[in-house]
């Protein structure tokens, strides 16, 4: 490291190839890593000049991120990478099977990424799924109990680091009882601290050990009044409580159930306590009023980075048709 500190945000580029605009600015700014999302993917010979490109840019092998959860939430699809089956659905699929399951196929998802020069994947979602769970969600869950979702999440983010992937816990400290899209609304959540602490804080409580965290845009009616990404207290909670003391970034910052400008919310979410702020949209109208008052990361923040960053490992040399197949085996007779 060269000494000077991260700046405290993750941010997207707006299009397949950097702008002369871009260059300098992220030169500038030297954020954390980045993150694509589908205008960002089209070839990959593109890819992996765009990942070249924002590395080249910060002077440093920075963390390039995506969401590969499988299902709805997919930015790399065929040829560029594996379809997959919303994970509630392959996880009944595979049933008793179900974690070596997810892990192989969180093994091909890290290799198939690394192949394209992203090294960071926005998984395991750790929310336990209840009936009344909004369908943006449901089927991105692992299960409907704390300890299925445990058991499915640490095979997932196995599978990651065994592909040389750094997996993100998601959504601190719990989002499976929302049923708003916090990309639209605000959920609020009325459920009694008990049943929180029992089944959405008890799922996250085995992932201490894991480099990096991503906050939920949600009230805990009875326990904060502000989200809890811009909520000291939740924050504490994330870190005392549940006991993650790993990297924490925001959720997407640009979304609606934040209110204030993104500034605005970026500041918040910095004194509350996170990281380091997550930005997606590309949009450089937001992005630099954002890391004027984001600026470079805490001491404490910056210990979090490093130590995320020594987590990455190569990945191994292994054949994808072959961990496919081995994947494929698993699943039970049918009658």
């Amino acid at each position: 490291m060269s000494g000077q500190r991260f700046g405290a945000a993750i941010l997207g580029p707006e299009g397949l190839r950097l702008s002369a605009e871009e260059r300098g600015f992220f030169a500038r700014t030297d954020p954390f890593g980045f993150i694509l999302f589908a205008r960002n993917l089209d070839s990959r010979a593109q890819i992996r000049a765009l990942t070249a490109e924002l590395r080249d840019a910060v002077g440093r092998d920075a963390p390039i991120f995506i969401d590969q959860e499988g299902g709805r939430v997919q930015r790399l699809r065929p040829p560029l990478a594996t379809e997959w089956l919303p994970p509630l659905d392959d996880v009944a699929r595979f049933g008793n099977s179900a974690a070596e399951a997810m892990r192989l196929r969180f093994l091909i998802t890290a290799l198939e990424l690394r192949g394209l020069g992203i090294d960071g994947n926005c998984a395991p979602m750790l929310d336990v799924a209840r009936a009344a769970t909004h369908p943006f969600l449901r089927n991105r869950c692992y299960g409907e109990t704390p300890e299925r979702v445990a058991e499915i999440g640490r095979a997932v983010a196995q599978g990651l680091l065994q592909g040389g992937v750094l997996p993100v816990i998601k959504h601190l400290p719990g989002h499976g009882l929302a049923q708003l899209d916090s990309h639209l609304d605000l959920p609020r959540i009325s459920a009694p601290r008990e049943e929180l602490e029992a089944i959405d804080f008890a799922a996250f409580r085995p992932f201490h050990d894991l480099p990096l965290g991503m906050t939920a845009h949600l009230v805990f009616e009875g326990l904060n009044t502000a989200p809890a990404t811009v909520d000291p207290a939740m924050i504490r909670l994330i870190r005392d409580e549940i006991g993650f003391d790993g990297f924490l970034m925001t959720d997407d910052i640009s979304m609606q159930a934040l209110s204030g400008t993104v500034p605005e919310r970026g500041a918040a979410s910095l004194a509350a306590g996170c990281d380091c702020v997550l930005h997606c949209n590309g949009d450089m109208a937001e992005m630099a009023p954002l890391m004027e008052v984001a600026g470079r990361m805490s001491p404490e923040a910056q210990a979090r980075a490093e130590a995320a960053l020594g987590a990455r490992t190569a990945p191994a040399a292994l054949d994808i048709d072959a961990l496919k197949a081995e994947r494929e085996a698993l699943l039970p007779e049918t009658a």
